[in-house]
């Protein structure tokens, strides 16, 4: 039986984890891809987190990026970003970094496309569209979008290459 909570720090050696497991936590820091926590529940958005994940982006200093990411049980062909954390430092590489990792764990679980909520206003529409995310079922109260695969991902970032090496 594989345990509960486990950690991927190369990508390439931990595909056949990432693979079957359905939640985890991307972590980049620096600039830099570090490591996916492997969790054994999906991340639910609870209250305290809404209210003071401002307060931890504007206090916490350094250089890092969390992506908690779900594989919903009836939509196995989707991954889910339920939260994304930053430092107040953190650079627009980190955030890459991540997005990055979060890519290839769609190629390793075949992923059709990749769904998220934007609640934080400051995330723009251009950004997003830069990123390769469109708008998708639009909601008055929810800024829904969609970032969609069908087997063309983009090309393999030149860490992840290098590291598989």
């Amino acid at each position: 039986m594989p345990p509960l909570l486990a950690t991927a720090t190369y990508l390439c050696g931990g595909a056949e984890t990432l693979r079957n497991r359905r939640y985890g936590v991307i972590e980049a820091a620096e600039g830099e891809f570090r490591q996916i926590r492997l969790r054994p529940y999906p991340k639910l958005l609870l209250l305290p987190e809404l209210l003071f994940g401002r307060w931890y982006h504007t206090r916490r200093p350094g250089d890092r990026c969390l992506i908690y990411y779900n594989q919903p049980w009836r939509h196995r062909n989707y991954l889910a970003i339920a939260y994304v954390l930053s430092a107040r430092d953190t650079r627009l590489a980190t955030v890459y970094r991540a997005l990055e990792a979060l890519d290839e764990v769609a190629r390793l679980k075949n992923t059709d496309a990749l769904l998220c909520d934007a609640v934080n206003w400051r995330i723009s529409k251009e950004i997003l569209s830069r990123l390769g995310w469109v708008p998708h079922c639009p909601s008055r109260w929810h800024r829904h979008y969609i970032r969609r695969y069908y087997g063309a991902y983009p090309p393999r970032p030149g860490w992840l290459v290098a590291a598989e090496a």
